[in-house]
């Protein structure tokens, strides 16, 4: 669990929710305040603290997983809404247009898709799962830190919007290699995964597939990021 600070001078940090540590690096600047960990509980408990210390908004923002068949990786979504655990949670749509406008003129805005996110409490691995997941609930993509993020904004009162890049798409199954280095904190641990690669060689050419896509989706999100500085749109003066 990590909570590093960053508090604009001239108004309330918005608070960023994200459930990996290079997310939150890139994420992390004046005027935005970053939780992030994999485990839940540590994530809410990380959010909650924000939230007292001040909070203008929470956005949950870092990777999906794709579930719309269409998605590339590196596509992007600013969430309508989040489908989960704690029922259908809407964003904030002034906040959301305002996150999208910032986009515009750059090469964002062709691969940014509004529309539903679903959020899960464990990764949604096989393609199978996938289309199943995207049949129940119309969802664009999938991950495990929205849900939390929207039911406390929710709760408290405060916008909330979502902003995430496609990881790996529909149609890519995850290898086990793929998520046996995550710690409960956010960061990973190479051993693991090498570990897992040894017992399965086998999985290195779908894990060097996924490299490829994650480069893609922190492409996005480094633009995305950099364009809704440039707009004001994660800030509230």
């Amino acid at each position: 669990m990590n909570t590093p600070r960053a508090r604009r001078a001239d108004g309330v940090p918005v608070v960023a929710v994200t459930g990996m540590a290079f997310e939150a690096k890139i994420v992390r600047g004046r005027g935005v305040d970053v939780v992030f960990a994999a485990r839940s509980d540590w994530l809410e408990r990380a959010l909650s603290d924000a939230v007292a210390r001040g909070c203008s908004g929470i956005i949950s923002f870092g990777t999906a997983g794709g579930l719309a068949p269409d998605l590339e990786p590196g596509a992007l979504i600013v969430a309508q809404s989040v489908c989960g655990p704690f029922g259908t949670l809407r964003t904030d749509d002034a906040w959301s247009a305002r996150i999208v406008e910032a986009f515009a003129g750059t090469p964002l805005a062709r691969i940014t898709r509004r529309g539903p996110m679903a959020g899960v409490t464990a990764p949604v691995k096989s393609e199978a799962d996938k289309r199943s997941l995207h049949s129940s609930t119309g969802a664009l993509a999938v991950d495990m830190e929205s849900h939390i993020a929207g039911a406390i904004a929710t709760a408290r009162g405060l916008p909330f919007a979502v902003c995430r890049a496609v990881v790996d798409p529909a149609w890519r199954t995850l290898p086990p290699a793929a998520t046996a280095g995550l710690r409960d904190n956010g960061t990973t641990a190479i051993g693991p995964i090498l570990r897992e690669l040894a017992r399965q060689p086998s999985q290195l050419g779908a894990l060097l597939k996924l490299a490829g896509d994650a480069r893609a989706a922190r492409t996005t999100l480094v633009l995305a990021r950099q364009a809704m500085e440039t707009a004001g749109a994660l800030s509230f003066a």
